[in-house]
């Protein structure tokens, strides 16, 4: 991969050189890409970037992801142009869901400490709405009992500058074109039972005022997002490999030296 001379983030960087592919004709219209893992070998980069590389271009217009096809290039020219994303939210997916392990870990295991009995109930009142929506059976139903266990969580806190940072990572992720458009993928309910369940475990934590294995139950639920995420373009590739994004690990043994 060529060294970075902008301000682009890494899987833009990607995205250009797969542009440039298109645009120079290396593939036409109406032809199916490789994979990502030939695309990824080929560009000298993580499999991760090339899935949010991808993942732009699709916005643009410039190619299609059918799944269990393949992605197919459908104009040679970006009908959308990438300048359409606020400057301001160009993160891509992945990173967002990193900064969100990072902090969401570490806000969990401080609640653990400072929750009060109402919090426990605001949580509790955000699961039965989760369980409401999640009931409904629509694909696309509404992740409001997502959001507000989230922020019960981090208001348990009582620390206003967590509570807003929280706020800032969620409207990151509602405002992020890129991260919509990797939930289109999406298409049953699934998902959202595991990560429900994830919920009630880490509220157990919480109600038995246990910091480490809060900490723990969060970092595993958003590394659950991840994975599940991670899926949606390659789950039919006998090579698939869903641990190519870094996750920063729970606890970093320091090197004495």
């Amino acid at each position: 991969m060529k060294t970075p001379t902008s301000a682009q983030r890494p899987y833009q960087e990607v995205g250009e050189m797969l542009r440039n592919m298109i645009t120079q004709k290396q593939y036409a219209v109406g032809q199916r890409l490789p994979p990502e893992r030939e695309l990824a070998a080929l560009l000298d980069v993580t499999r991760t970037l090339v899935r949010e590389a991808l993942i732009m271009l699709e916005l643009e217009g410039l190619i299609e992801v059918r799944r269990g096809a393949g992605i197919y290039v459908i104009h040679d020219t970006p009908p959308h142009p990438a300048s359409s994303q606020k400057a301001s939210n160009d993160a891509g997916p992945f990173e967002m869901l990193q900064a969100r392990q990072l902090l969401e870990s570490n806000i969990a295991e401080f609640a653990a400490l400072q929750a009060t009995r109402e919090d426990i109930m605001k949580m509790r009142q955000a699961l039965e709405l989760e369980e409401k929506e999640l009931a409904s059976g629509a694909v696309n139903q509404s992740e409001n009992g997502d959001r507000n266990f989230h922020l019960a969580i981090a208001e348990a806190t009582h620390n206003s500058m967590l509570v807003e940072l929280f706020k800032q990572s969620w409207q990151w992720r509602e405002d992020n074109v890129m991260w919509s458009q990797l939930h289109r993928h999406l298409i049953n309910n699934d998902y959202r039972k595991q990560w429900l369940d994830d919920h009630k475990k880490i509220l157990a934590t919480l109600v038995k005022k246990d910091a480490r294995a809060a900490k723990q139950a969060m970092w595993e639920h958003l590394e659950n997002v991840k994975q599940r995420l991670l899926e949606f373009s390659d789950v039919d590739d006998i090579d698939f490999d869903g641990y190519l994004f870094e996750s920063w690990p729970l606890y970093v043994t320091r090197n004495p030296n």
